[in-house]
């Protein structure tokens, strides 16, 4: 029998709890297609406090906690999050544990696009026995233009390339 992999187990914590979210990141584009490697998980949460409280609890069941100083349930405070967006630029959450050393879980700190609307268009995609929501191509490649790394810009072109869209026009 397989053994399940970090990713398998974190995303099978969030379904049981019927956590409400979208992988996004790397993992999502793996999933959509394009082979690469990704040692961290990357999530949009819907960020109302009751599904935000089931996500940090999935999370610490696997010995998952905040690489800042600050209680996993912090993050299910809206004005906390304001704050760390506020004063500290912060962008994502970022969770590790001692029982996962090699995978990093990191939740947006804020919705970046309307969560109902990309759950909505989201694409499911089969993981062992579950089925998990992945961020559809075009809400992927939306979020990847405003990070704007270099490794964003290869997925976008990677990405596109699934969908038909490639940077060729000439």
């Amino acid at each position: 029998m397989a053994t399940e992999s970090d990713f398998d187990l974190i995303l099978a914590a969030l379904e049981r709890r019927k956590v409400r979210y979208l992988v996004v990141g790397g993992v999502a584009v793996v999933l959509h297609g394009c082979p690469r490697f990704t040692a961290d998980l990357d999530l949009v949460v819907a960020l109302d406090s009751p599904n935000v409280v089931a996500a940090m609890e999935a999370l610490a069941s696997l010995g998952y906690r905040p690489r800042a100083p600050v209680s996993g349930l912090d993050f299910a405070d809206a004005e906390k999050r304001r704050e760390w967006v506020q004063d500290k630029d912060l962008v994502v959450f970022g969770l590790w544990s001692p029982d996962h050393p090699a995978t990093e879980v990191d939740i947006f700190v804020e919705e970046p696009f309307p969560f109902d609307e990309a759950r909505a268009r989201c694409v499911r995609a089969a993981l062992g026995s579950i089925e998990v929501p992945i961020a559809s191509v075009a809400d992927l490649i939306a979020l990847k233009r405003k990070a704007g790394r270099p490794k964003d810009e290869e997925d976008i072109r990677r990405l596109e390339e699934i969908v038909g869209l490639g940077s060729d026009h000439g």
